[in-house]
């Protein structure tokens, strides 16, 4: 008689969402991989591919709130916590913070939140003796946690004391303190779209915002939005839309874009008629540049390079996009990973880099041609300093500034010199998911 077959039981919905999360933010704390690293491409976390969109939804919210909320979630894990987290077993630290995330701000029963985060660590060699302590702490965090929260909202502990004094000294603490709030909160969908903006806003459910940029909270998975398969739109954050649109009028003008993947920026430039160069050095970025323009129905010449080492044509270009790399402290409502992964000597060794590109960029210019230079950095040495060390050494450049009139009316993100910069507290909404911008610096210079 034939051997029955049983099928092995399935698993508890949901835990293998946070299984996803749990090693995913023991990578970002523990072995300083990035998010976009562990999400996408060859370095992507392989149970993603098992995971249905909701559970992959959930997952990405999860790591988010988690990193979003750190330091709040260690202020109340050790009030409630004798000793400490445990510190030789990551999967119980990973299962506390994904469960005091759920029970404080996410819409997760706080028994499912109890029960999933136990299972984590029961099945966690190093990790199970502390099943017993991940179910009593938050069980305490269920009853005692909120009050905890409340204890410190005043503080910013969401963010590393480095990052923390610089913007309190730069921007000044009130202003630090009202960025660090409105980096608390999950950010909206922001689009560019190509034509009529309004009716796109409409048809999405969302709203135009005075630059433009049609803005709505996602619910579901990007590609499967309405226009997104016909290339209507893309994702780009409102202030990120801003500098491609410095320019002026460039249709039939020679724009290069440097460090121009993923190609949102290459995608405005074309868009609105220039003959654009798109150079990047890394080949799959690159690659995800061209598939963006294909969708999109956008044509620029793609070029695989470093630029600073690149020759470029002899003739120069009319204009050059400067998208830097920098530190991407601007990008944290977005990627909360890189207030936990950069360090404050990254600084300098972006701001080198920046210089390097900046003079580059001189050489392809042509005479009476515009440099768009932008970071989305909120540190003023990879900002206002940068343009002021290239102005002191180029004495072919001067500043033109930037008018409110360019930027929707926006008075309030344009500096005394005339440069732009955006603050994630900039743009406020009744609704804190649909207020708030990337921090970004942009600056328009001209060779005389």
């Amino acid at each position: 008689m034939p051997s029955q077959r049983f099928a092995p039981p399935s698993e508890v919905p949901g835990l293998a969402a946070r299984r996803i999360a749990a090693d995913i933010v023991d990578g970002v704390l523990h072995k300083h991989r990035t998010l976009d690293d562990q999400l996408d491409g060859s370095g992507a976390h392989p149970g993603l591919k098992t995971l249905a969109d909701r559970d992959r939804a959930l997952m990405r919210r999860l790591v988010a709130t988690v990193l979003r909320r750190l330091g709040t979630l260690g202020h109340v894990l050790s009030r409630l916590l004798d000793k400490g987290i445990p510190s030789e077993a990551p999967r119980a630290q990973s299962a506390l913070l994904i469960g005091a995330a759920q029970i404080l701000w996410m819409d997760v029963p706080d028994h499912a939140a109890v029960d999933l985060s136990v299972r984590l660590v029961q099945s966690d060699r190093r990790a199970a003796r502390y099943a017993g302590l991940v179910n009593a702490v938050l069980r305490r965090c269920a009853r005692e946690g909120t009050a905890l929260v409340e204890e410190v909202t005043t503080q910013s502990l969401d963010l590393p004391p480095w990052l923390l004094a610089r913007w309190s000294a730069h921007y000044g603490e009130a202003t630090a303190r009202d960025m660090a709030l409105a980096l608390g909160h999950e950010p909206s969908l922001d689009l560019t779209v190509k034509s009529d903006a309004a009716q796109w806003a409409s048809r999405l459910h969302g709203e135009t915002l005075p630059t433009g940029t049609v803005r709505m909270l996602l619910h579901g998975s990007v590609t499967m939005l309405p226009g997104f398969a016909e290339g209507q739109w893309w994702v780009q954050d409102a202030a990120a839309a801003l500098p491609a649109r410095l320019f002026g009028d460039i249709k039939g003008k020679s724009i290069a874009d440097l460090c121009a993947a993923p190609g949102g920026k290459t995608a405005q430039l074309a868009l609105s008629g220039a003959h654009v160069t798109a150079i990047d050095r890394s080949p799959a970025r690159v690659a995800r540049l061209r598939e963006n323009l294909a969708r999109l129905s956008l044509q620029a010449e793609t070029v695989v390079a470093d630029a600073v080492e690149w020759a470029g044509p002899t003739e120069g270009f009319d204009g050059i996009l400067i998208d830097a790399p920098c530190t991407s402290t601007g990008t944290i409502r977005r990627h909360p990973d890189v207030a936990w992964l950069r360090q404050e000597t990254d600084v300098t060794a972006m701001t080198a880099l920046q210089q390097r590109l900046l003079r580059k960029s001189v050489s392809l210019l042509k005479p009476g041609g515009t440099l768009v230079y932008c970071t989305c950095s909120l540190e003023p040495e990879e900002g206002e300093q940068a343009v002021a060390t290239l102005l002191a050494a180029e004495p072919a450049l001067r500043r033109v500034p930037i008018e409110a009139s360019e930027v929707a009316g926006l008075d309030e993100i344009i500096t005394a010199e005339g440069d732009l910069r955006t603050l994630p507290s900039h743009l406020p909404n009744a609704d804190p998911k649909l207020g708030g911008l990337d921090g970004f610096f942009a600056a328009r210079l001209v060779k005389s």
